[in-house]
C-alpha cells in the first residue's frame, strides 16, 4: 500500500464530512471557535481594520473631489460679464453674456475685433484674476 497524496488528504480535511458542521472559517483561520462565541470587544476589533480602510478611502478619495466640485460650482455661480476666463478646451476669453438659463455663455476671444463664441457654462474651467493673468508662467 502506497501512502495517500498530499491533495487528497488536505481535501479530506476540509471536506464538510471529516471537519464536522460546528468548524466554519474562523476555526479555520486561526480565530478559534464558532463565529457567535467572541466577546463585543473582539467583534469591533474584528471590524477595525475595515472601518479604517473605509475612512482613509474617504478622506483620501471622497473628500478632495467633493471639495473640489463645490469649488468649481461656486466659482461657475459667481461668473459675471468682463470676467477673463479659460475654457476646459483651453481658450482664453471675456465673459460678454452669461445666460444660465440657456447654460451658455458668451465669451469675446479676441480684443480688437467682434469675435466672439458660445461655449456650455460648464465649459469654463477657471477665472483669471489680475495676478494669475500677468503672472510668468514658470512662477
Amino acid at each position: 500500500m502506497h501512502p495517500p497524496s498530499l491533495l487528497s488528504a488536505a481535501t479530506r480535511c476540509l471536506s464538510d464530512s471529516a471537519l464536522g458542521p460546528d468548524l466554519r472559517l474562523p476555526f479555520l483561520l486561526g480565530q478559534g471557535g464558532n463565529p457567535g462565541d467572541g466577546s463585543p470587544l473582539q467583534m469591533v476589533l474584528n471590524l477595525l481594520p475595515m472601518l479604517l480602510v473605509a475612512l482613509a478611502a474617504w478622506a483620501l478619495l471622497y473628500k478632495p473631489e467633493r471639495d473640489r466640485m463645490q469649488r468649481q460650482q461656486a466659482m461657475l455661480a459667481a461668473l459675471k460679464k468682463n470676467d477673463r476666463v479659460v475654457t476646459t478646451g483651453g481658450m482664453y476669453g471675456t465673459v460678454a453674456n452669461v445666460d444660465r438659463e440657456a447654460d451658455r455663455v458668451v465669451l469675446k476671444v479676441d480684443d480688437s475685433g467682434p469675435v466672439k463664441i458660445a461655449v456650455t457654462v460648464a465649459s469654463i474651467a477657471r477665472v483669471l484674476d489680475a495676478e494669475t493673468e500677468h503672472s510668468p508662467a514658470g512662477s
